[in-house]
């Protein structure tokens, strides 16, 4: 496996990135000072929120490329890259959808906010971890802003209890198992794929010269994309399937023992 031709580090966050508290390791920080000086591009993609995504990189938010909300966002510093929302209709129709699930909570994610109903205030703890910048409405028939994501939660598992109800709209709407608890429902073309294609142009990277990390079933696309793609030791099964190489576990520094190789390289 050659690494030396790499300009562009691409990693998911949770369950990737992140350990399962949620953190980022001062390890990847140390790297990432060392890709810099090696002019190495880092793009982080998620399904989280902007907000959420910089609160957790902080220390390097000006330095970075951020896709958001499974790609619906793409942001470099304060710059509007590429920018995917649902149209109004869609998006009531869905809601109308998911009222009909029992379980289920959906959270509208605006650009810059997302939007919770009082339903979903008794999971108000877990859902800060993923959206930090929020409102509660009694509805969301008073929320005005443009929405580019919806997402889904089940207390115990999305992929047996929503995915199945959601599945027959996948020709309307991008429909992803992005977590345990979580099902994402965004424009049709919005993906991390169809983020990270944007940028490889944007930048002028091939595939051999990009390095992509990711875990769960919303990483499929930017996956596929890469020649050096990563699944973690965590991954869901369907990453494993695609990605063409296997690292550790998120809480065995799976990201950052790659980077350290392409460091050498």
């Amino acid at each position: 496996m050659d690494l030396s031709q790499i300009k562009m580090v691409v990693s998911d966050m949770d369950g990737t990135l992140l350990n399962s508290n949620h953190e980022v390791s001062p390890r990847f920080f140390e790297i990432f000072k060392e890709l810099q000086k090696r002019n190495i591009l880092f793009v982080a993609a998620s399904g989280r929120q902007y907000a959420s995504i910089i609160h957790k990189l902080a220390p390097i938010k000006d330095d970075i490329l951020v896709i958001a909300e499974n790609g619906a966002l793409v942001k470099e510093r304060e710059k509007e890259i590429l920018v995917t929302p649902l149209s109004k209709d869609l998006t009531a129709s869905l809601l109308t959808k998911i009222d009909e699930i029992t379980g289920a909570h959906a959270m509208l994610c605006g650009k810059y906010k997302a939007y919770f109903d009082g339903k979903s205030v008794p999971f108000l703890e877990q859902l800060k971890e993923y959206y930090s910048s929020y409102e509660i409405h009694e509805n969301f028939e008073s929320i005005t802003d443009e929405i580019i994501k919806i997402a889904v939660y089940h207390n115990t598992n999305a992929e047996q209890y929503i995915y199945p109800a959601m599945r027959s709209l996948e020709d309307k709407v991008k429909v992803k198992v992005s977590g345990l608890h979580w099902v994402d429902l965004n424009h049709i073309n919005a993906n991390k794929g169809y983020a990270l294609e944007s940028l490889m142009r944007r930048f002028n990277i091939s595939q051999h010269e990009v390095l992509v990390f990711g875990d769960y079933n919303n990483d499929l696309e930017m996956l596929a994309l890469a020649e050096h793609s990563f699944a973690m030791a965590n991954a869901h099964a369907n990453v494993k399937k695609i990605a063409n190489h296997e690292t550790a576990s998120n809480n065995d520094f799976g990201v950052e023992r790659v980077l350290e190789k392409l460091l050498q390289a």
